[in-house]
């Protein structure tokens, strides 16, 4: 009976070991929800999980320059292969991660082509503000015109409806 017992307790916990993401994986983006928010399978298999973008706020997709951060996400990332640095969740449940496709940053590559912010953490300036200054100096993106930095429209107007997926 202890034996019995032994093994499906062992089964149990390499069944919990195994479905639990690994920190650092690699996947393919299956859905680009918007500027900063994919879908990743991972190159194990299973369903795909949704990643928060780390260090970078694109604009929401309903505000000016949502649609053309999403479309150049899109076309940068959907069904690329990218590596995953989890870094923990959000408040919404989303895996937090840098992403990184073909070695290349994805939230710098973002901040670079003035199509999202660079984060700030605890008033700090984050790991992408010398490229967002770089990108308001060059007027890229949505440094060409005046735009409203998405915590704001989000306190203004709240978010955008959700898409289904």
């Amino acid at each position: 009976m202890r034996l019995l017992l032994a093994l499906i307790l062992a089964f149990a916990l390499t069944g919990v070991a195994e479905a639990k993401a690994p920190r650092t994986f690699t996947g393919t983006v299956t859905s680009v929800v918007d500027g900063d928010t994919v879908w990743v399978r991972p190159s194990w298999g299973g369903a795909a999980i949704e990643i928060r973008v780390q260090g970078i706020d694109a604009p929401e997709t309903c505000q000016a320059w949502g649609g053309q951060a999403k479309d150049a996400l899109r076309q940068h990332l959907l069904r690329k292969p990218v590596t995953v640095q989890d870094i923990g969740r959000d408040m919404y449940g989303r895996h937090l991660a840098r992403l990184a496709r073909d070695g290349e940053d994805v939230g710098a590559w973002m901040v670079y082509n003035g199509l999202a912010w660079a984060g700030r953490w605890r008033g700090r300036a984050g790991p992408y503000a010398r490229l967002q200054t770089q990108a308001v100096h060059a007027r890229r993106g949505l440094w060409s015109q005046p735009a409203t930095e998405p915590w704001r429209f989000r306190r203004q107007h709240g978010g955008c409806p959700r898409p289904a997926r």
